[in-house]
């Protein structure tokens, strides 16, 4: 198996002229005050592209600020009690992030303390892959915990005692698993799973956004379905989500998505997790904390009942995305949604009423009952809905 460098690879964003001002004003003597560490460090050896920019600095927060402010770029102080302030860069924000000890943890928030010791900043970090640094200027990697070698043998393995870290912050449980389904293989480090195993119930003090948000991220990845059954076999996703009954319907959703060259959708996935009951879809919405509009879509996915029917119909009457939910679910094609756009009914409420029926009840029965044929005849053209409509007048009882 080969070793990856050293030396941080050359990629596009190691060479932003907006990133080497960054580190001018941070470190204009060149005494080494900064590195990138984590997500960047780590995806550009896994040769993967790169969305978040994090730094960690011997510099405190309030000296980084004043740099940061002297050199002409925006500072925002999105975390000053752990050290943690954002550069607004043309390209992006950077986080930047006194390097730091813990003083206390109660397992959902830590105390730290800031430091200059770059060992103690990484053996405090979570796994040994997102502890790795690497100097902005000669790109040299600094990796105390072999995160290189881990990264390579594709395996996610917490820094020093796994139940110690976990006890820091429970959340990193589900970080654990997030980052297995994305970087590890099968089988998984055992020290790892046996430390998730044990304390999962400490999951349940959790903040349910913390918790909706990594599950999540979690679902997005392109094919979590053996981490999740994994999750399951340990007794871990029972303590987020209780209600997750059939274990294979995320594997057959994940084939139906590859099947219809559909991308992940982590809404649609969780939804493939829960059993096909509406009011339960809404709880568990309202429970994880999600949006409105994401409650509303995981209830219309819950409400799948048999065959979807109609694809076209599906989409008009529920929406193409919703649509969509339900026909992957069910195992259906996705073909007929390709390159369609539901059309506009063509009747209004006030051609019925031209016709002699009067306001009220009987024109919206009437209205409802020209769409349905509408539809049930595949939307044909205005014409046909005037004929449709003189045959719904023509049968017509007043209410």
């Amino acid at each position: 198996m080969t070793a990856l460098p050293t030396i941080l690879p050359l990629a596009e964003w190691t060479r932003r002229a907006d990133l080497a001002a960054l580190v001018d004003v941070l470190d204009p003597a060149g005494e080494g005050v900064c590195r990138w560490v984590g997500g960047a460090v780590r995806d550009t050896l896994a040769g993967v592209a790169v969305k978040d920019f994090d730094m960690a600095t011997s510099l405190l927060p309030d000296v980084v600020m004043a740099r940061l402010k002297a050199g002409g770029i925006r500072v925002v102080p999105t975390g000053l009690a752990h050290g943690t302030v954002t550069a607004v860069t043309p390209g992006g924000p950077v986080e930047i992030t006194t390097l730091r000890r813990d003083v206390s943890t109660d397992g959902r928030h830590a105390t730290v303390a800031f430091s200059s010791d770059w060992h103690e900043d990484a053996a405090r970090r979570d796994f040994t892959i997102n502890a790795m640094y690497a100097d902005p200027r000669t790109l040299a990697i600094t990796d105390f915990f072999d995160g290189r070698g881990d990264l390579v043998s594709r395996r996610v393995r917490f820094i020093g005692d796994a139940e110690a870290r976990i006890r820091e912050d429970y959340l990193r449980i589900l970080r654990y698993f997030r980052f297995q389904a994305r970087y590890g293989a099968l089988p998984a480090d055992p020290v790892a799973e046996a430390a998730c195993a044990v304390l999962a119930p400490g999951l349940k003090g959790l903040s349910r956004e913390r918790v909706g948000w990594e599950l999540m991220r979690l679902l997005a990845h392109p094919d979590p379905a053996p981490t999740v059954a994994r999750m399951t076999e340990l007794g871990v996703l029972a303590q987020i989500l209780p209600e997750a009954v059939d274990p294979t319907a995320l594997p057959r959703l994940i084939a139906a998505e590859l099947r219809e060259g559909q991308g992940p959708d982590p809404l649609r996935r969780l939804s493939a997790l829960l059993p096909a009951d509406p009011a339960l879809a809404e709880a568990v919405a309202a429970r994880l904390r999600l949006s409105l509009a994401q409650r509303k879509r995981l209830s219309l996915a819950a409400g799948r009942e048999g065959e979807p029917g109609d694809a076209r119909a599906l989409a008009y009457r529920l929406g193409m995305t919703e649509a969509t939910d339900r026909l992957l679910l069910a195992g259906a094609s996705c073909a007929p949604l390709a390159d369609w756009t539901a059309p506009a009914f063509p009747l209004k409420g006030g051609a019925i009423v031209a016709r002699g029926i009067k306001v009220g009840p009987d024109v919206a029965r009437l209205l409802r009952a020209v769409e349905d044929r509408w539809i049930a005849e595949g939307f044909p053209d205005a014409a046909r809905v005037e004929r449709l409509l003189d045959a719904a007048i023509a049968g017509h009882q007043p209410g």
